[in-house]
């Protein structure tokens, strides 16, 4: 097989396991990038359909292609085929996604005149839209709002900021801390924190580049790494890494269900709740597992971190604005976990 003579701008790091339906069209959509100075690093993760012969079928006919094989899970795949990208960028893909033809380049145009950035994401829309639920709207437009990098840093403890195969990042700030981990919650979201964690830098680009293929089968819907609880306990490992390092106690605002998977969390940990924080007048007043549930307006910052866990939409702004107004500043005493 014809191979590249020469080190590509950008490697396309893709695993891919299953896709025979749906990988021809992410490849034509990469086929047809008007940046064309690439490689596609594609990890074929035991398939048991037809993929490895399209994929076989596509390296023969593009010496950008190369195919490697794993058989080991997502994450083995995904920082095997790391390894093997010789870019200084990095772009993920799926292969049951497709990306604007303009996608590549206006990523490394991005970076290029943003060399403080590690990382760009771009802009993505669910396809097909019939098939898109309320939440993963909201999720959608939630995620295509966040622009700059301070937007994307006041809500990283949200949910994910980025669709995984939407991004490009410079692959040595990811060698750097340590890439891909299997910890039982989204190596995805994990890596995400750990990048913020040293310091590098975000971005989204507004243009829809990228379009997501929703479907039941997705991964997101059936591994047990992406069920809510696997994304609180990710959160709370790294909370405890910064934010929460040395803390015996919290104020928890929302007194919910998520507060309290949030209490259970916690207590894990060994961290008290000192105070809850609610709006619902039948609330207020009473005792939550040993602390007072507390309307809003009712604590001052006192040296106990507060942590807001109302996951509403509507009723997360509310929150954060009344915490703010009681002298609570978001990333020194104070963030927003769901």
């Amino acid at each position: 097989m014809t191979t590249l003579n020469h080190l590509p701008a950008v490697s396309i790091l893709m695993p891919v396991r299953n896709e025979e339906r749906f990988l021809p069209a992410a490849l034509r959509s990469l086929a047809a990038q008007t940046f064309t100075d690439w490689e596609l690093v594609a990890v074929d993760d035991g398939s048991t359909d037809g993929t490895p012969g399209v994929l076989a079928e596509a390296a023969a006919s593009d010496p950008r292609i190369r195919v490697l094989h794993s058989g080991k899970g997502l994450v083995p795949a995904l920082n095997q085929g790391l390894k093997e990208c010789r870019a200084p960028l990095v772009a993920r893909m799926d292969g049951d996604d497709i990306v604007h033809p303009q996608r590549l380049a206006a990523q490394v145009a991005f970076l290029a005149a943003h060399t403080g950035t590690g990382l760009v994401a771009c802009s993505f829309k669910h396809f097909p839209r019939q098939q898109v639920g309320l939440g993963m709207a909201g999720y959608e437009k939630w995620q295509n709002r966040l622009i700059t990098h301070e937007e994307i840093a006041a809500d990283l403890f949200v949910e994910s900021p980025f669709v995984h195969p939407s991004v490009m990042y410079r692959r040595a700030d990811v060698e750097q801390v340590g890439g891909y981990r299997d910890q039982g919650w989204p190596e995805d979201y994990d890596l995400w924190l750990r990048l913020a964690a040293a310091q590098v830098k975000f971005a989204r680009l507004p243009e829809t580049l990228f379009f997501w293929r929703e479907r039941p089968e997705r991964t997101t819907r059936t591994n047990p790494a992406y069920a809510p609880d696997a994304f609180r306990r990710c959160k709370l490992h790294h909370l405890m890494n910064g934010f929460l390092e040395g803390e015996s106690e919290v104020i928890l605002a929302g007194a919910g269900l998520e507060g309290r998977a949030w209490y259970r969390l916690l207590r894990e940990e060994g961290i008290g709740v000192s105070a809850w924080l609610d709006v619902d007048p039948r609330k207020i007043g009473r005792e939550l597992h040993g602390a007072p549930v507390l309307a809003t307006g009712q604590v001052r910052p006192s040296g106990v971190k507060m942590l807001m866990t109302v996951g509403a939409r509507g009723a997360r702004a509310l929150v954060r604005a009344s915490s703010a107004q009681a002298g609570f500043v978001e990333g020194i005493d104070a963030v927003c976990v769901a």
